[in-house]
């Protein structure tokens, strides 16, 4: 009789996208990631116009993460957010926050634009790799459509 509590091992290679501008938090990113062993597909955008131009090409098929820094040059996240939410093609994505701005205001305009969760960058590498592992485990557990 077969153990109807074994679960699937397979890891989930949803697409993930990083919109963030600053190269060391970027690298903090792909070091959290392999500490963490992910082996996802990481795209980087450094600027919600290059996430947009990313999103709506065929470079990198359908993200079902997208991890969003809110201080940028050219098109900050939350103007990102506004674009994102208007746009029927794109509007269902999931959206993670993740930025130093610990200002209520952008918390709630981020919230009021329907992301999945705000993450304030730790300023320790250990709480930061700590934090990936909890966004690893969110996917881990969720099913996105096609």
């Amino acid at each position: 009789m077969a153990n109807k509590y074994v679960t699937n091992t397979m890891e989930k290679l949803v697409n993930i996208l990083l919109v963030e501008d600053d190269e060391v938090d970027v690298m903090n990113v792909k070091r959290a990631f392999k500490k963490n062993h992910i082996t996802n597909p990481l795209f980087v955008a450094g600027n919600g116009i290059e996430a947009l131009e990313l999103l709506r090409s065929d470079k990198m098929g359908r993200p079902c993460i997208i991890l969003l820094d809110l201080n940028m040059p050219k098109m900050g996240g939350i103007e990102f957010l506004k674009v994102v939410r208007a746009d029927d093609s794109l509007h269902n994505l999931t959206v993670f926050v993740m930025t130093t701005s610990n200002q209520e205001n952008d918390k709630v305009e981020a919230y009021n634009l329907n992301i999945a969760g705000y993450i304030l960058k730790p300023l320790s590498m250990d709480s930061f790799i700590s934090a990936v592992a909890t966004l690893k485990n969110y996917w881990q557990l969720c099913e996105f459509p096609e």
